[in-house]
Parts: structure tokens; C-alpha cells; sequence
């Protein structure tokens, strides 16, 4: 699929913002002219991680919404909901992160599907173990 307006979507927490989720969405975007990002809800957060996030819902996607590279922002309740969300926004490429490696495979009947690897040395969970450390 070669047309002008390529779309990309990419999905995340994006809580503790860092240099490693301004470094997905940067080179999630050099795969094409507009970048839709999926921003897990504050109920899907728990299932997958078990917490909550640091900051609300409402806060990460405004956080997102106002990164350069991303043309907009929705809410991700479930995981099971990709291929929608994908059909949704006419999505040429899906991009995520090497640690959901193959676990999208499926989704290449609606798009390229691409895994980049994450930013050394940095992670939202270590950020959260630094800061509560110091407290």
C-alpha cells in the first residue's frame, strides 16, 4: 500500500514520560506522513501491569497529543480491540516496541506490522523504582 498520507499507529502507557516514548514516537513516525497513537486507558493499565498509573488518563493523552511528531491521540481500552483501532484509522504500519516481538504477527493481513527496539537503560518502571526510592 503506496499512497500519499501513509498513516502509522503506534499504542503505549506513555506514564513518567521519558526520552524512550519521545524516541518511539519520533521514529514511529519516520514510517509514514501521520502518526495516531493509542494510549492505554487507566483501566487497561491495570490489567496489564497491575497499578495504576502515575498520571491519569486524561493527562498522558494531552502529554501525547502535544509530542511533534504525533497527528493525534485516542484511548486504548483493550488489547483485543488492535485490529479495530488499525481498521479505525486506516493504518498502513503498526509499530511497537521489541518487547511485544511477534506477539502482533497476526495483524499483518491489515498492515505492516514493525517492532523497533526500546531505548536503553530506561524505563517507566525503573523511573517509578528511582523516584519512590528517594522519597
Amino acid at each position: 500500500m503506496n499512497r500519499p498520507n501513509k498513516v502509522v499507529v503506534t499504542f503505549g502507557t506513555f506514564d513518567v514520560f521519558h526520552i524512550g516514548h519521545l524516541n518511539i514516537l519520533k521514529r514511529a513516525a519516520a514510517y509514514g506522513d501521520q502518526l495516531y497513537v493509542g494510549v492505554s486507558s487507566d483501566r487497561l493499565n491495570m490489567e496489564k501491569k497491575g497499578r495504576a498509573p502515575i498520571y491519569a488518563e486524561p493527562e498522558r493523552l494531552a502529554i501525547v497529543q502535544h509530542m511533534k511528531p504525533v497527528t493525534d491521540v485516542f484511548v486504548e481500552d483493550s488489547l483485543d480491540l488492535k485490529a479495530q483501532y488499525l481498521r479505525d484509522h486506516n493504518a498502513d504500519v503498526l509499530v511497537m516496541g521489541n518487547d511485544w516481538e511477534g506477539k502482533f504477527d497476526h495483524l499483518k493481513d491489515i498492515c505492516e506490522v514493525v517492532y523497533l527496539p526500546r531505548t536503553e537503560g530506561i524505563s517507566t518502571t525503573e523511573t517509578i523504582y528511582k523516584i519512590k526510592k528517594y522519597e
